[in-house]
């Protein structure tokens, strides 16, 4: 007497799990162009958050000595009080006896530049922020 017992058959069929590595790789495609937009506003946020500090550091600089300072790169040693971030490199240059030009970049944006200019206390880009 040959009796036949139910088979139990588990596991996930060769269909289902194709569709669940196609929904996984587009949710990847996603995250991963999120992530990249969320790291360059970062870096064009370091860069702007420099030219702010460097800023300050140049008016304070004119306060103890009436005159600003030009500096290629701008460190604590050549603009006192100032510390970039690093991978971020900021120039500053003396356009007038009483006003400054600061340029900034970061090394993960290539050529982009940011500038800030003491006429108009904005920073402004290059056009292309780090893309």
């Amino acid at each position: 007497m040959n009796q036949r017992r139910p088979r139990v058959e588990g596991g996930f069929t060769l269909v289902e799990i194709l569709v669940v590595i196609a929904i996984l790789g587009v949710l990847a495609a996603i995250a991963i162009t999120q992530f990249s937009a969320y790291q360059r506003r970062g870096l064009v946020s370091q860069v702007q958050s420099d030219l702010k500090n460097a800023a300050t550091a140049e008016e304070a600089y004119f306060t103890a000595n009436q005159v600003y300072v030009a500096c290629d790169p701008c460190t604590d040693a050549t603009l006192r009080g100032f510390f970039p971030t690093s991978d971020v490199k900021v120039k500053a240059e003396i356009t007038a006896p009483q006003s400054f030009k600061l340029t900034g970049s970061h090394t993960g944006c290539g050529a982009d530049v940011w500038t800030y200019e003491t006429s108009t206390g904005q920073i402004t880009d290059d056009g292309t922020p780090c893309q």
